[in-house]
């Protein structure tokens, strides 16, 4: 009290206040003092005693966990059909597998090995019966793969009276035939081919840009890839930007950001590191590889 004396005593010796206004002054402080002495009180009694801002009932709370649960279904990875004698690390995530069966395969692939059969896939990389299962009716199993037989996935394994033609040679009025298809479906599964120079296995046909894969699936059923055509493999390692670009599968983009991780890194060892790129279609590697060399 005595200090803010002095200060009123301070204030009049340069001009001062009169009593009235150091009053006044006075009261203002206490006024504020004691509303904010108020408002801390409200306030911690207000948060001890509030009770939560949302909840649920039972029968609320049931309708949120099954749109979650379908959200989560929604998000499952579509497996289409393909050689079990090209999966990348990413790829054998996806299916399921453990890195050290991944490690496995890659490690029996190495050898110069090739698998012929879902026996043999189980054996070399031990995957469990449940697993084998789910993904066995997606295994092809290519004729340029060291003389293996083709196998189709159970979904086209049906009995046919017809022979089953050339995808390489079918044109377009011929794969008009096919339910599902029409004149631009048909002229755009052609020129697909042209610009790839042939197709090398089937599971490229579902690369066709606006061609569903059950529509795909007719095709196959009918047209499959009998003589793939002889290629010269790129050597990503020395490739120029133009040469990429000359592959179907990768633009402009993809073969700077190629040309930039190679300058980046070194050499690329292994095509597995093609999925650390940004922008690299990880779904499509196995098909992409076949087009290239290390």
């Amino acid at each position: 009290m005595k200090r803010i004396k002095s200060h009123f005593r301070l204030g009049r010796r340069f001009g001062g206040f009169s009593r009235q206004e150091r009053s006044g002054i006075f009261f203002l402080l206490l006024a504020i003092v004691l509303f904010q002495g108020i408002y801390l009180v409200w306030n911690h009694w207000v948060q001890s005693d509030r009770s939560p801002l949302f909840s649920l009932d039972e029968a609320g709370q049931q309708q949120v966990d099954s749109l979650k649960n379908r959200s989560m279904a929604g998000d499952t990875v579509t497996i289409r059909p393909f050689n079990p004698n090209f999966i990348s690390d990413y790829k054998g995530y996806t299916l399921g597998m453990s890195v050290a069966e991944i490690d496995r395969l890659n490690q029996y692939r190495s050898q110069d090995k090739w698998i012929n059969s879902p026996e043999e896939f189980q054996k070399v990389t031990l995957v469990n019966d449940s697993l084998l299962k789910a993904i066995e009716p997606y295994f092809r199993f290519p004729e340029w793969s060291a003389g293996a037989k083709e196998r189709k996935p159970r979904s086209l394994q049906k009995k046919s009276t017809t022979s089953v033609g050339n995808l390489n040679t079918v044109t377009a009025d011929e794969l008009k035939k096919v339910y599902g298809i029409g004149d631009k479906l048909s002229a755009r599964i052609v020129k697909f081919r042209d610009r790839l120079g042939g197709f090398l296995v089937n599971e490229q046909l579902y690369d066709v840009y606006g061609l569903e894969p059950v529509v795909a699936d007719r095709v196959l059923q009918r047209f499959q890839v009998q003589e793939p055509p002889q290629i010269q493999p790129i050597d990503i390692n020395t490739a120029s930007k133009q040469e990429l670009v000359s592959l179907i599968y990768i633009d402009y983009d993809l073969a700077d950001a190629i040309l930039a991780y190679r300058q980046k890194n070194g050499r690329i060892e292994s095509f597995d590191e093609l999925a650390a790129i940004q922008g690299f279609p990880k779904e499509k590697i196995d098909r992409i590889r076949l087009y290239l060399s290390l």
